[in-house]
């Protein structure tokens, strides 16, 4: 065989079909992006919800103990980061993983509020906080007014 007459063939793309690739890939990832982010958030609120129930149960156990709600937080205080759980959501996540910080808003000696509040430089920015009362009530403040209204008593609204 003749090393000369026998040409290999070789043939690569051209740029036409690998512009045609890029704008593909461009356009699906314009349509994929938007969809990942938001099962992100709901996903880090799902995580949020669960880590307040736990909280709630935190509460609960520290009433059966000190017979009142007052002084779960830190440094015995009645408000603020929890002394009796993880100070942040998702609390199975290290601390600088965290897309929520955990707080007592209100503790007497019957009564209780836990709030996750979203951290502004997370995903979670603007998805406003998610809340658990005492009496077993759950409330997401889904418009982010900074107040709960009479329609977002629910974290799935």
């Amino acid at each position: 065989m003749d090393k000369v007459n026998s040409k290999v063939n070789l043939r690569g793309f051209s740029l036409v079909e690998l512009m045609v690739v890029v704008a593909i890939v461009g356009v699906l990832t314009m349509v994929a992006y938007p969809s990942y982010q938001g099962f992100m958030v709901s996903s880090n609120r799902a995580a949020a919800q669960a880590d307040l129930m736990s909280l709630g149960a935190a509460m609960e156990r520290h009433k059966a103990a000190a017979f009142t709600y007052e002084g779960a937080a830190q440094s015995a205080a009645n408000t603020g980061t929890p002394a009796i759980f993880h100070g942040h959501s998702p609390s199975a996540e290290p601390y600088a993983n965290r897309s929520y910080n955990l707080l007592i808003t209100v503790a007497t000696g019957t009564s209780y509020v836990v709030e996750a509040r979203p951290l502004s430089s997370s995903v979670q920015a603007g998805d406003g906080s998610v809340y658990l009362y005492g009496d077993g009530r759950r409330a997401w403040d889904a418009n982010n007014s900074g107040s709960i209204g009479n329609d977002e008593f629910c974290w799935k609204c």
